[in-house]
């Protein structure tokens, strides 16, 4: 592989990863008050309407901007820049339309919908989240046409403003509101959700109008006459959509199975409506948004896939194509391997640091987050090669990557939720073997389709050294601090502690290279302090 098709790779990632990991702290600060606000009770009715969002949304936020991207990359590759601005005015119509129609159909199917899952208290908020669906497809359309230039700054931006200004209303709404009725403090939560979008179209909007010059200026110098039909660009725009959206989903699809089985299979076993509910809002509402943080660095690695893949593939580099498939395996490794292991060894203490006005929820949601932990590291290998089966034209493998994952998630939990004592932790029991069937089931698929096979030295062995050294250290370091700190500054430093150990172990080792590191953004630098603090020579 080229350094610069490397670097270009390694910086997508980077910054997509950087911003989606700056969106989920933004989400941790959200969610973190709101559960101590309006309790495991509210937080149940909030996880009732969002994954229902969510598995709407993700279309267009996942699935669109990777096909435009995909589509986008590929005419660019071979410089038929109109064809691939074409792409970017044809997607907005039809994104335009498409947000139309599921704004409707929420906003008047809501009330059937919530109590057709058992939860009619959360009405309000399945209303509430209804608006963003007009503006969520457009911001789609703006990020894909970007990343398929292989420009991730503007995805990056638009998210940033766009979580921020949720956060700002959503709070400000669920404290006002609260003051009527929990119901009423979820869906004014969720409201923020349909006013953030407005802003990060205004900024997208913004960037575009900054950059249509230098983009006019290639279109004028393309002189390429091939002109594919409308019809046929939406065609393949949607066949290549909603098999992406499906197979970048597995977080969504995996949540939407908690909220077609948990509630109503808790209640079958003997709980009330009220208790299946904060059940439900301590699994989904409190422990998963942990998981969402390396889910999102995951997510990041398989949406900057789908581009350097696809070009790679358009223009038959083997080469390329090869070594980047195994960069963005190694890359989903290093990132899911700490993350298992971070959260088993701090479940309880990390949950009761960020819910401290819901002791009791938050050391039973600790559970189900020591669980989860166990399926991080198969979560963020699954979502990658997902990215790179649709780089690669084969989203299908993706889809049944993700319908063999849901069966076996839905099928666990059932069984596992109704045994004894394990009630809800059944169903992070069954994620994780949801997670584990979706990673194994696409890493076979990939190595079919490609015959690519993975460095296991450098790929697994030296991030799972790298991570099981982590987790010995925080686990004593944490031990021995509670011991003289008080509870949050012992937390706080043996998170901190970890984090150390492991960036040192990976360079240590050499699962991360020192010319790797230059490919990242501000690597010159970052490579420079290391080398100061003789971490690396």
């Amino acid at each position: 592989m080229t350094e610069v098709k490397k670097k270009s790779l390694l910086k997508s990632a980077a910054i997509l990863g950087f911003a989606g990991l700056l969106v989920q702290v933004m989400g941790a600060i959200f969610r973190i008050p709101l559960g101590n606000i309006i309790g495991d009770e509210g937080m149940g009715y909030y996880q009732t309407a969002y994954p229902i969002y969510v598995a709407l949304l993700v279309f267009s936020t996942n699935g669109a901007p990777a096909a435009i991207s995909k589509m986008t990359s590929e005419r660019i590759a071979l410089g038929h820049y109109r064809e691939a601005h074409r792409v970017f005015k044809l997607s907005f119509v039809l994104m335009a339309i498409m947000g139309i129609v599921l704004f409707l159909a929420i906003a008047i199917c809501a009330k059937p919908i919530v109590y057709a899952l058992g939860d009619g208290g959360a009405y309000y908020a399945m209303l509430a989240i209804s608006p963003a669906l007009l503006f969520v497809p457009i911001l789609s359309v703006f990020r894909g046409y970007f990343q398929g230039m292989q420009d991730m700054g503007p995805t990056a931006t638009s998210q940033l403003v766009e979580q921020a200004v949720r956060v700002g209303v959503g709070l400000s709404l669920a404290i006002i509101l609260m003051k009527s009725s929990i119901e009423m403090a979820a869906a004014g939560a969720t409201f923020g959700t349909s006013i953030g979008p407005i802003f990060g179209i205004i900024v997208l909007v913004i960037i575009y109008l900054k950059k249509k010059q230098g983009i006019y200026e290639l279109i004028d110098k393309d002189e390429s006459q091939e002109k594919e039909s409308s019809g046929s660009i939406l065609k393949t725009l949607a066949l290549i959509a909603i098999p992406i959206t499906i197979g970048v989903s597995i977080m969504p699809i995996i949540n939407m199975g908690d909220l077609l089985v948990v509630m109503r299979r808790l209640q079958a076993i003997g709980f009330s409506t009220a208790e299946a509910n904060a059940l439900y809002g301590q699994l989904s509402g409190m422990a998963i948004p942990v998981v969402n943080v390396p889910m999102a660095m995951a997510l990041s690695m398989a949406l900057a896939m789908v581009p350097a893949v696809a070009a790679a593939n358009s223009i038959g580099d083997k080469k390329s194509l090869d070594n980047n498939i195994k960069l963005g395996f190694r890359m989903s490794m290093i990132i899911g391997v700490p993350c298992s292991f971070g959260i088993i060894a701090m479940a309880e203490p990390v949950m009761k640091l960020l819910y401290p006005l819901q002791i009791e929820s938050a050391v039973s949601s600790a559970k189900c987050l020591l669980i989860l932990g166990f399926g991080v590291a198969f979560l963020c290998v699954g979502q990658t090669m997902a990215g790179t089966l649709q780089g690669i034209g084969r989203p299908a493998l993706a889809v049944w990557g993700i319908v063999l994952g849901f069966a076996v998630k839905c099928i666990a939990s059932f069984q596992l939720i109704g045994m004894g004592a394990m009630s809800i932790e059944g169903a992070a029991w069954g994620s994780v073997l949801g997670f584990i069937a979706i990673c194994v089931f696409n890493m076979m698929a990939v190595r079919k389709v490609t015959g690519v096979k993975q460095d296991i030295m450098l790929s697994v062995i030296k991030p799972f050294v790298s991570g099981l050294t982590m987790f010995v250290i925080v686990k004593g370091i944490y031990l021995i601090s509670i011991k003289i700190l008080p509870f949050s500054i012992a937390t706080l430093f043996a998170v901190g502690v970890g984090v150390l150990t492991y960036g040192i172990m990976l360079l240590r080792i050499k699962a991360i290279t020192a010319d790797e590191l230059i490919l990242l953004p501000k690597g010159q630098g970052i490579l420079r302090l290391l080398k100061k603090l003789r971490i690396v020579k």
